[in-house]
């Protein structure tokens, strides 16, 4: 099954996934002229560097609902070209895996890089250092990673172009940008990060990615660090290790509790409704409107990791 995606005079033909050697299923689609992930709740998106095939495989097994084969920061200068040609020859033998492509946001490499990953199956390209002046030319779906000053002061027009699916935080690049020097627990970035929720919602795209955590051997830490993206608003968040997966995962996918109470929550609600109420008592709770949409967005993210 394809999905055909008008893009700028063309199609792009975006394979959906329905193998059963993986767990997620990734799908596109436009709503009211604006593309789309239909299933919003990609937890992990796992980093491979793109000179290193060998990987591609074992990444797409660690259990990570996507990863992204990386052309920029993790590949040397001299071999880029070879990882190019390496990740669109894996693609082409690979179609309809979940997998993005971070390409290379550099005038001599860029539209080199966009051309080669459009001729092949990915869920699309992952813009580092995105601006609106970038995501504007490019007609694959994209996740637009904001790193720089610019890229934050612009998230939310760069939210709304047609074919930007999801936003991402770098939190590294970016506080080298703006010299600032984080804490443990990354305060410094609290109000980056809603803003990039907030133009993330207004735009009616997935819930943003947020940042890697670099200590690998931190398990506690990293764990601390994803439940604290979830309560800000994120979705899920990029990863650099398979050791990453669980911690991430645990974080991001409701526990069977929360899944019950959304449940209650969402059946009272419309029991009150029915009789012609706009708000009933669940648990002690007052439940409106607005705490069922709460509700239906927890039990829809509860079924979706089953």
């Amino acid at each position: 099954m394809v999905v055909s995606v008008p893009t700028s005079g063309t199609t792009f033909r975006l394979p959906t996934l329905g193998l059963a050697r993986f767990q997620r299923n990734v799908e596109t689609g436009r709503i009211e002229g604006k593309l789309t992930l239909q299933t919003p709740s990609l937890r992990t998106s796992l980093y491979v560097p793109g000179d290193r095939p060998e990987r591609f495989d074992k990444a797409l097994q660690s259990g990570a609902d996507s990863v992204i084969i990386d052309l920029e920061d993790a590949v040397a200068e001299a071999v880029k070209p070879h990882a190019r040609e390496r990740a669109v020859d894996w693609l082409r033998s690979n179609p309809g895996m979940p997998a993005w492509v971070r390409v290379n946001n550099r005038p001599d490499l860029f539209s080199v890089d966009i051309d080669a990953i459009s001729l092949v199956s990915s869920l699309g390209v992952v813009i580092p250092k995105a601006d609106v002046a970038t995501c504007t030319g490019v007609s694959l779906p994209m996740v637009a990673l904001i790193e720089t000053a610019a890229g934050v002061v612009q998230a939310r027009e760069i939210a709304s172009l047609p074919n930007v699916v999801r936003l991402a935080l770098g939190e590294a690049d970016l506080a080298a940008d703006l010299g600032i020097e984080p804490s443990i627990d990354q305060r410094e970035f609290a109000a980056i990060r809603s803003e990039i929720v907030v133009a993330s919602a207004a735009a009616k795209i997935a819930a943003p990615a947020g940042p890697v955590f670099t200590d690998l051997d931190d398990d506690a830490g990293l764990a601390a660090s994803s439940d604290q993206l979830r309560r800000q608003g994120f979705g899920g968040r990029s990863i650099l290790h398979p050791k990453q997966v669980e911690a991430v995962h645990h974080a991001f996918t409701p526990t069977r509790e929360r899944v019950v109470w959304a449940r209650r929550v969402i059946d009272a609600f419309r029991s009150a409704e029915s009789e012609g109420r706009g708000g009933v008592i669940v648990d002690g709770e007052f439940v409106d409107a607005a705490v069922v949409r709460r509700a239906e967005a927890v039990f829809a993210a509860g079924h979706d990791q089953e």
